[in-house]
């Protein structure tokens, strides 16, 4: 019998409306969505971890590294051979990635939730987590890391993102393409993630790290702004390949000689960023000191650097992992 730790932090897939308003919060417990599968997981154990009861919304990195370390506590049991956790579809992806660089070993550390409400007729809730317990519990799943699981398929951590709003496949993971399917009882294995790496589970996440995209015409304001408030590292979705105004070019040279990496990624959700472009582009990004992400999402390249700083990393380690988190 397979022994998989569900974890629940709350999230759309435990809430339901209520109050005088009737907002929809998050109110229903582990058991709770224990209680609501349909599945009967025959030969599967889950037993349930309360661990919080928010929208991810409202999550931050210091709860994010505590979920991250609970996590750690349960793959190290040897009475566990899987992790679920049930989390808000907001920030789902950066938790998850947080733990694809945390959480050490082979066990499978599976992700997902839902976009529509408990009590919704159709919600998507129930059925997501009995494929994420199966996928849990599948041998053949160990060794690909932290994972999101919804609408039957699975997606590596480095790769997915959130695309829609409220649709349930909302999770994809572009060129790269999703790992596998859960087809009923059948987990089935497409690819495997060769861009992995595990570090040390540090004390604290730098959570001076600001992320920034850019807009036509956007200047440099915002950028000095967060330097001067003590920003320890910038993140930039530029334009295209990893372009911007040469305004903003100079400053980075200048926030880059000061002491603050800047790393530059792109905002289109596809292509990797490399410096190609002169004139204040990106070719003179790169002359002035900007570390080029590859293909690697803003929102991921910002965790990779919050883990790096908060182990006392210095800029030269920073770039090389950025570069090779990137591809």
């Amino acid at each position: 019998m397979a022994r998989i730790q569900l974890i629940t932090t709350g999230g759309t897939i435990a809430s339901r409306p209520g109050g005088a308003r009737a907002d929809v919060v998050a109110e229903m417990t582990g058991a709770d969505l224990r209680a609501s599968l349909h599945d009967p997981l025959e030969g599967i154990e889950l037993a349930v971890d309360d661990f919080c009861r928010v929208g991810s919304s409202a999550i931050d990195l210091p709860l994010a590294l505590s979920l991250t370390r609970r996590i750690a506590e349960h793959v190290a049991r040897p009475d566990c051979d899987g992790v679920v956790v049930t989390h808000g579809t907001d920030t789902m992806e950066e938790s998850a990635f947080l733990a694809d660089l945390l959480v050490p070993g082979d066990k499978p550390v599976v992700f997902t939730g839902a976009q529509k409400s408990a009590d919704a007729p159709d919600t998507d809730g129930p059925r997501n987590i009995a494929n994420a317990v199966r996928l849990a519990a599948a041998p053949q799943a160990r060794g690909l890391g932290a994972m999101i699981c919804f609408e039957d398929e699975f997606h590596a951590a480095r790769d997915v993102s959130k695309t829609h709003t409220s649709r349930t496949d909302t999770f994809r993971s572009g060129e790269h393409g999703k790992l596998g399917e859960v087809d009923g009882e059948d987990v089935i294995v497409h690819r495997r993630p060769l861009i992995r790496r595990t570090y040390p589970m540090p004390a604290r996440l730098e959570s001076e790290v600001d992320l920034v995209k850019l807009g036509i015409g956007t200047g440099d304001r915002l950028i000095r702004a967060l330097v001067a408030g003590g920003t320890k590292a910038l993140v930039i979705e530029g334009f295209g390949r990893g372009n911007c105004r040469p305004v903003v070019t100079e400053a980075i040279g200048e926030i880059v000689q000061g002491g603050v990496p800047v790393i530059m990624c792109s905002r289109c959700p596809e292509g990797r960023v490399k410096p190609i472009y002169g004139n204040g582009a990106g070719k003179d990004v790169a002359r002035n000191g900007g570390i080029f992400a590859g293909d690697l999402a803003g929102v991921k390249a910002r965790i990779l650097a919050a883990v790096l700083l908060g182990l006392g990393e210095g800029p030269e380690r920073l770039r090389a992992d950025v570069e090779f988190f990137g591809g």
